[in-house]
């Protein structure tokens, strides 16, 4: 009997946005809104998100000592999720600094901190057996998503966004079911340089790789699935997009959730791309993310 329908293991950062007419080039400044401060990080929306849609959820990650930690811990118990595994100190929370233009895209830089200090020692087996699916990404130490990799369970499912993307090493790619990407990092892992629209041919290519699937995310247009029986599209839904800061997010955390319920890949994408078009239409990051009954309404 597993205690969680997913583990999520990676970052929780302190999102600080700010709102800006455009954003600045190199050497140029600009005048934006008032700043916000919100919860956030990869690994911490994830849990959110899948918390909010119902799943039994916990999170494996590291925040400081700090207001920024707290405000981190209070937002996961609001959502359900189980923070018993979630460690404290090393380094002050992680920090994301975001600018939002008003067509609602988003530019990202991240401090680390404490998520550089979740290390391959405080990867338990028993707490990646207890999830039927374990999510990860790559905010928080790539070593770290390897010792995950290889202390996996029989059994138990792993899906990675290897965001911000590097290369990964065989046996993580090995167990990637699936590989989940958008067009930027799907290029980075190929080392492409072209720019030309063949989402289709790099899903194949991705998953030449070693990866069992791959699911190609494609903003508004939907997501692309790949596996041994080929590729297929996926659709979203049309809505007015406020703030696409953290969607991938709420998509992975759809994603896992309903494969680990055994939805097939192509059903569990196309519920995850309406979670993560729901999620575009607010702003923030994980006080954006809907519940089961939101995404139902979409398609009302």
């Amino acid at each position: 009997m597993y205690d969680y329908d997913l583990l999520v293991v990676g970052s929780a950062n302190a999102d600080l946005v700010v709102g800006v007419e455009r954003r600045p080039g190199a050497g140029e400044t600009v005048l934006g809104g008032d700043l916000a401060v919100h919860p956030g990080g990869k690994g911490a929306n994830q849990a959110v998100a899948a918390a909010r849609l119902g799943a039994r959820t916990a999170l494996l990650a590291r925040v400081g000592d700090d207001g920024h930690g707290r405000l981190l811990r209070d937002s996961l118990r609001s959502a359900g999720v189980d923070t018993a595994a979630v460690l404290t100190g090393g380094a002050p929370t992680g920090v994301a600094l975001i600018t939002v233009d008003p067509s609602g895209d988003n530019s990202i830089v991240v401090s680390p901190g404490a998520n550089a200090r979740l290390t391959a020692g405080d990867v338990r087996a028993e707490v990646l057996g207890a999830a039927r699916v374990v999510s990860a990404q790559l905010e928080i130490p790539l070593e770290t998503v390897a010792a995950v990799v290889r202390a996996l369970p029989e059994g138990t499912r792993f899906v990675l966004n290897p965001s911000p993307p590097r290369p990964l090493p065989d046996d993580v790619l090995a167990a990637c079911d699936p590989l989940v990407v958008n067009e930027h990092e799907a290029r980075v892992l190929l080392g492409d340089e072209e720019t030309g629209d063949d989402p289709a041919g790099r899903a194949r290519r991705l998953l030449a790789l070693g990866p069992r699937s791959v699911v190609v995310t494609l903003g508004a247009k939907g997501a692309l699935v790949c596996d041994a029986s080929g590729v297929r599209a996926v659709p979203s839904v049309a809505v007015a997009a406020v703030d696409t800061t953290g969607a991938g997010d709420a998509f992975t955390a759809a994603l896992a959730w309903r494969l680990g319920a055994g939805e097939e890949l192509p059903v569990a994408a196309a519920y995850a791309a309406r979670v993560g078009a729901a999620a575009v239409t607010r702003r923030g990051a994980q006080e954006s993310y809907p519940t089961a009954a939101e995404v139902a309404a979409l398609d009302a």
